[in-house]
């Protein structure tokens, strides 16, 4: 049986192991997605300068009292249209979509859909 810990341990490794391959720029941000058991967060990140471009998660102001859960798929969905809104005021339309380890299903899945619906192209 796997714990807790081992699991965490095994996603950091998956991470890191796409981080080596995966890297945003001004033109073409990375999205990072971080999900908890209670929230989901999404940034846009230039790598070249480590600055933080946008971000977006179910503790938002915008979201915080539009939503009545904030773990479940359709949270995640609007924190992905949410930043994809704010990428568009600030010029951004393509970026790319770092899972952080995590499986495309889900949460994950739902949030890059938001995304895509909201414009931005991956």
């Amino acid at each position: 049986m796997v714990d807790a810990k081992e699991k965490k341990r095994a996603r950091y490794a998956r991470h890191k192991r796409v981080r080596k391959k995966i890297r945003g720029c001004i033109e073409r941000p990375r999205l990072v997605v971080y999900r908890s058991l209670k929230h989901i967060y999404a940034q846009l990140i230039d790598d070249d300068s480590g600055h933080i471009l946008c971000s977006s998660s179910t503790l938002s102001k915008e979201l915080k009292n539009k939503l009545k859960k904030t773990g479940n798929m359709s949270a995640a969905r609007e924190v992905g249209i949410l930043l994809a809104k704010k990428a568009k005021e600030k010029g951004i339309e393509s970026v790319v979509f770092d899972r952080a380890g995590y499986k495309y299903h889900g949460r994950v899945k739902m949030l890059a859909e938001g995304a895509r619906e909201g414009g931005l192209k991956f």
